[in-house]
């Protein structure tokens, strides 16, 4: 058993107890009076907020490297069809200066008189000018020299003539036809130019 006054200790260490926890939870419930719903509210609403422009920045830059990427993209595809474009061409001018020594002989060939309405030289004629149709449609266009001011761009000059009649630096004569494909030369004609 124990004696009065060890009773009266425990009951005063748990009256302190007792004291010590209301007192906890009277400090706890004056805080949690102190922020009202309408202060958390306000605190939430401030967080959303503040999530939302973390969104909103996060969407423009990528916004922004999205149309980096397709802007880059419609760059390499334009450059990839120009290369293709210019290499195409390129084949095509080299298949169509191949072929020049052919469309010469051609010529050489309709170029004798005396076969000239004989059924080989209609065949060679429209042969002639079927290879020719279909190169034009290709971009094969014949350089224009006779009478034309000499142009070194165009024209390789073999030979000079002395013509009073004519003005220098004038073509006098073709000595072999020069060509063009879609615009750029890939013969000059060789010409004999008038220096008087």
């Amino acid at each position: 058993m124990t004696s009065p006054e060890e009773n009266k200790n425990t009951v005063s260490k748990e009256t302190e107890v007792n004291e010590n926890v209301t007192d906890t939870t009277a400090d706890n419930t004056d805080n949690d009076a102190k922020e009202s719903p309408a202060e958390q509210a306000t605190d939430d609403l401030e967080a959303i907020k503040k999530e939302l422009e973390a969104q909103k920045a996060l969407l423009q830059e990528s916004e922004e490297h999205y149309k980096r990427l397709q802007a880059d993209f419609m760059n390499f595809r334009r450059r990839n069809e120009k290369e293709r474009e210019d290499l195409s061409s390129v084949i095509l001018q080299g298949l169509i200066k191949d072929l020049l020594p052919i469309i010469d002989n051609f010529e050489r060939a309709l170029a004798v008189e005396e076969a000239k309405g004989s059924p080989l030289h209609d065949g060679i004629s429209m042969v002639y000018n079927q290879l020719i149709t279909s190169l034009q449609k290709n971009g094969l266009e014949e350089i224009k020299a006779v009478g034309e001011k000499f142009d070194p761009n165009f024209h390789q000059a073999v030979m000079r003539v002395e013509d009073p009649e004519k003005e220098d630096n004038t073509v006098e004569e073709v000595l072999q036809k020069g060509y063009m494909v879609q615009g750029r030369v890939i013969r000059p004609s060789m010409v004999k130019v008038v220096a008087n």
